[in-house]
């Protein structure tokens, strides 16, 4: 790890970004003072990470986490609460409701060895929300997710961030990095290469994607399946497109900038 300088600030969504092998695991485990043989500074709230009080108010969800099998959901969460030293008198009630958040209050008192994937990354994520976390510390949260789970967990987290809560999560999603973070760090072979808000990378390219519907071919477009159309053209280009489209009789279907974050990180791992 080299030149890894960054700053998270509260409501701040910060997203992860690097190939496999890159050090965002590695990143994580220096913040959590897993790892502890390193050179420079890291603090959590202003205190330095290596003192166990920089974690207090921090909830962690690696990529594959370990759950006791043998506990239910419910289980699972009253241990993290009486873990976090988080006393309540409606404990039950309190860990019940954020089963229900995350559509899992029906497996409640299943044993957590008779989950699916998605299920038990649903449980695991409850458990660190109720917690009443002030830093959520991520891996690859959204990983074994269906469609549905993803967008529901997508919410609660945007809802945290709503209310104050800061994220540091991991992804190899890039959309929903693009759709989540305020700002992303794209790391790669251990260095952090660059570390832009999404918005950034619009100003960096002057090409838009444009795709549309319709029955007529219009100059320059390409035909995809379904009856869509696509072309990418230079941003002083577009209205005449547009123009066209209309003319054509063409439905709108999207316009967004032809730079993504996927191109900006292949950018990157190319070296670019």
């Amino acid at each position: 790890m080299r030149n890894v300088s960054l700053n998270i600030g509260e409501g701040e969504v910060f997203g992860f970004v690097g190939p496999n092998g890159a050090g965002k695991s590695t990143t994580i485990k220096i913040m959590l003072d897993v790892i502890r043989d390193y050179q420079g500074e890291v603090s959590i709230f202003g205190v330095p990470a290596r003192e166990a009080a920089a974690r207090k108010g921090v909830a962690y969800v690696p990529e594959a986490p370990a759950v006791y099998e043998q506990f239910t959901p419910i289980e699972v969460l009253r241990m993290g609460l009486a873990m976090y030293g988080v006393r309540r008198e409606d404990a039950e009630k309190w860990c019940i409701g954020w089963l229900e958040r995350f559509s899992i209050a029906h497996a409640a008192k299943r044993r957590v060895r008779e989950l699916s994937k998605g299920t038990v990354q649903r449980v695991v994520l409850a458990h660190a929300m109720a917690v009443s976390p002030r830093l959520l510390v991520l891996d690859e949260p959204l990983s074994g997710l269906d469609p549905i789970g993803r967008k529901d967990v997508v919410e609660i987290l945007l809802e945290f961030k709503r209310q104050g809560g800061a994220i540091f999560f991991t992804s190899h999603v890039l959309h929903d990095v693009e759709r989540i973070a305020d700002r992303f760090g794209l790391i790669h072979n251990g260095e952090l290469r660059a570390v832009r808000a999404p918005s950034e990378l619009v100003g960096e390219d002057e090409r838009v994607f444009v795709r549309s519907q319709g029955a007529t071919a219009v100059a320059g477009m390409t035909p995809e399946p379904g009856g869509r159309w696509v072309q990418e053209v230079a941003r002083p280009e577009l209205w005449a497109l547009l123009r066209s489209l209309e003319t054509a009789g063409h439905v709108l279907v999207e316009i967004k900038p032809a730079l993504s974050l996927e191109t900006a990180f292949m950018h990157v791992v190319k070296g670019d």
